[in-house]
């Protein structure tokens, strides 16, 4: 087993990255001036110009629409002239669901200018002036999950349960009567953003990435489809297994069965030692159901397994696997949960048969390589040595670069070997 503690360029977060939400709907045309005015103050109170902070403006309605992202500017002037001319974005209905969706999936993120995986904290500051028309929960958990702060700031027209839940902490979600009243609560919000930017400041400024643990999910297809073939996918599972090091501190492993819903079977923190695990592989039932919502699986992976909670070490540098066991295509999309388990760093290695469909498997892996296929689930031991090449290569993609020294490969890697 691969064995090797890794530690990064240190990395010391400086200032932050902070990205207004601005409710730009038809219901607050007359307040936009006064929500335009507040953008601007919070803005001068940063630092920009020293490159500490960054600053990113997005207005939604229906849709969102970026006004600039986190790397457009690098200058507080710019920002502050960008943002005196914003022009009211109109349109109906209040979709705060998807805007919040549509920050996590495209501004959040490394190509627009977020810092997250360097430490740097994340903050969104929501101005919403009415009851959004879709759904937040989902997206607010989302945002959560990936360690951004929220603070959201609602009208007498706002609806307050709505944005305490939004917020990262009920109490950070703050109301006025109108927008024109913005002042008064600008200080409550400067105090509460220092109060948690300090908070989430890690007291050690080295971040590790610990390749001597690993986090490993396997999503089975449990579907009527894989009735027969249940029993060498479990075997499959129970092989792999066999090969880790499993402890408290070394590896964790946690199987989902899906059909229709996916179901845990147990969770990364459930078991410690190695034969607690297999003994309760061996004893996995057939789900069975249909249809097969593999986009919905991912997505229920993403917001329930691979959580602090359940036992993910994500936050502390422990590279995170999906390994998905899949014997046929899914019947609903899986592009936004496969996209956010990738931002969210997760390597998903897909493992298909000949009733699966290999561009979606391809579509789901962290990279299209990593989509292995069989005939049949039966032949599942004739990738396993495959499975191991690609493991390894996602702990040596995981790893700083180093120079090039005897012993390593050309990219300065060390490639191990799983078994």
């Amino acid at each position: 087993m691969f064995q090797m503690l890794c530690s990064l360029a240190e990395r010391r977060p400086q200032g932050k990255d902070v990205v207004f939400l601005l409710d730009g709907s038809d219901g607050t045309r007359t307040g936009f001036p006064a929500m335009r005015d507040f953008v601007q103050r919070i803005v001068q109170t940063l630092s920009v110009d020293d490159s500490k902070d960054r600053v990113s403006v997005v207005q939604y309605s229906k849709d969102p629409a970026v006004q600039f992202y986190l790397n457009t500017y690098t200058t507080k002037g710019e920002i502050l002239d960008t943002v005196r001319g914003l022009r009211h974005k109109g349109g109906r209905p209040l979709n705060t669901g998807a805007a919040l969706q549509y920050l996590r999936d495209n501004v959040f993120t490394a190509s627009a200018g977020s810092r997250r995986p360097e430490g740097v904290p994340q903050v969104l500051i929501l101005l919403s002036g009415g009851r959004s028309y879709d759904s937040v929960d989902a997206p607010a958990s989302a945002l959560k999950q990936l360690g951004v702060l929220t603070f959201a700031i609602g009208t007498r027209s706002s609806d307050s349960r709505e944005l305490q839940k939004i917020s990262q902490d009920p109490s950070y979600a703050l109301s006025v009567s109108e927008f024109t009243d913005l002042p008064s609560v600008q200080q409550q919000l400067q105090s509460s953003m220092e109060a948690v930017v300090i908070d989430v400041t890690p007291e050690s400024p080295t971040v590790l990435v610990d390749t001597a643990k690993k986090d490993i999910v396997f999503l089975l297809d449990g579907s009527d489809g894989t009735r027969n073939d249940f029993p060498a996918m479990r075997e499959f599972v129970e092989r792999v297994v066999e090969k880790l090091n499993v402890e408290e501190n070394k590896d964790r492993v946690a199987v989902v069965q899906y059909s229709r819903d996916a179901e845990v079977n147990f969770y990364l923190n459930t078991y410690t030692k190695r034969e607690d695990v297999v003994d309760s592989l061996r004893g996995l039932r057939h789900r069975g159901g249909r249809p097969l919502n593999t986009g919905a699986a991912l997505q229920y992976v993403r917001d329930n397994v691979f959580t602090n909670s359940s036992g993910s070490r994500r936050l502390q540098g422990v590279p995170q696997m999906l390994i998905l066991l899949n014997g046929g295509r899914s019947s609903d999309n899986v592009d936004t949960p496969a996209s956010a388990l990738k931002q969210q760093g997760i390597s998903v290695i897909g493992i298909g048969t000949r009733s699966s469909d290999s561009r979606e498997l391809q579509k789901i892996s962290f990279d299209p390589s990593y989509a292995l296929s069989v005939s049949e689930f039966t032949d599942l031991p004739s990738v396993q040595e495959q499975l191991s090449a690609v493991m390894s290569t996602v702990l040596a993609r995981a790893m700083p670069m180093t120079p090039t020294v005897p012993g390593k490969s050309a990219t300065g890697f060390y490639i191990p070997k799983f078994w």
